[in-house]
């Protein structure tokens, strides 16, 4: 079985976890949201891509659910004491080798994904990680701060200012101009289910869907789509995904968040149990919809989650 599958950050770097237990025969590839990229103190830093391959390759600080185990921040300090920020953005020192790694070989001409695929292969993630594109894309958040409306990096608003004003608008800056990166569209193709775990619905799946061609190869791939809905009891699992959903004019409940991505790309919404009441609305605008128990509080549950999206796929297949 060929599973593709989009992924933001924690969310997915877990669902993808129990996914690999659930059918650990499967080709898996994971198409990684690159919008959450940042330069910073020189360096090329991918968020998303670097949770995923922590992740998988056993090296993520668990409790935190990204950055590395066992981490230090001595270069941090030694930064903060030349005065060189920002401050609020902690790399610690492991995770800063990873950085530099990836920003001397894009320096050198190698494209995100080839780096991607060199990293990988120190970490071993059991998947095929690849970029959403190998062209720059950053999420900006549109807030409003002293009276005052100005554009941020996503990463500025999210880890910075911890989402407490209100977002006008969230912008995937060069999105409308980059291209699906190598082997994106082709694993598309190729698939024989394609899954959003219960990542962030506006700035991590909605950004890979924001590159051209992305969205569209997966509304004609003729293979199930199923979702899990990252909403539980009309809030976000973990996160502040409320706030960006807000932003773009849609309630945080599972529901609306099936609604949002839309019956012409999803087949299957699987809800959780807290939420069943809202299976018949989603049925309705034609997704087939199911409710199960979805908090990943251990690789057992994150397991019977991806269990049940593979289900729900064959149930839409038949």
């Amino acid at each position: 079985m060929r599973i593709v599958v989009l992924a933001g950050g924690i969310g997915g770097a877990r669902f993808l976890r129990g996914l690999k237990a659930a059918a650990p025969e499967a080709e898996i590839t994971v198409v990684g949201n690159t919008g959450d990229d940042i330069h910073l103190f020189g360096l090329k830093v991918c968020p998303d891509l670097d949770t995923v391959m922590y992740t998988l390759g056993g090296g993520v600080h668990e409790e935190q659910g990204w950055g590395r185990a066992d981490e230090t921040f001595a270069v941090k300090e030694e930064l903060a004491a030349y005065g060189v920020g920002p401050e609020w953005f902690g790399l610690g020192d492991r995770d800063f080798a990873t950085h530099i790694v990836r920003t001397q070989m894009i320096g050198a001409g190698y494209p995100l994904s080839a780096v991607t695929e060199a990293l990988c292969a120190r970490w071993q993630p059991g998947v095929r990680l690849l970029p959403m594109s190998d062209d720059r894309v950053e999420t900006h958040v549109l807030v409003e701060t002293d009276g005052e409306r100005k554009a941020v990096h996503f990463q500025e608003y999210w880890v910075r200012l911890r989402a407490a004003v209100p977002a006008h608008a969230v912008v995937p800056v060069g999105a409308e101009a980059a291209k699906p990166a190598p082997g994106v569209l082709e694993a598309i193709a190729a698939a024989d289910v394609i899954v959003f775990p219960p990542s962030n619905p506006v700035v991590s799946i909605g950004t890979i869907l924001a590159v051209p061609g992305i969205r569209e190869a997966i509304a004609e791939a003729g293979v199930p789509v199923v979702g899990l809905s990252p909403i539980v009891g009309d809030a976000p699992v973990r996160g502040m995904a409320d706030k960006v959903l807000a932003a773009v004019g849609v309630e945080s409940t599972a529901a609306a968040v099936a609604a949002h991505y839309g019956s012409g790309l999803l087949d299957g919404w699987l809800v959780d149990t807290v939420d069943a009441g809202a299976v018949a609305e989603v049925e309705e605008a034609g997704i087939r919809c199911r409710a199960v128990p979805l908090l990943m509080s251990d690789l057992a549950a994150a397991t019977r989650m991806a269990r049940e999206a593979l289900t729900l796929a064959e149930e839409v297949r038949a």
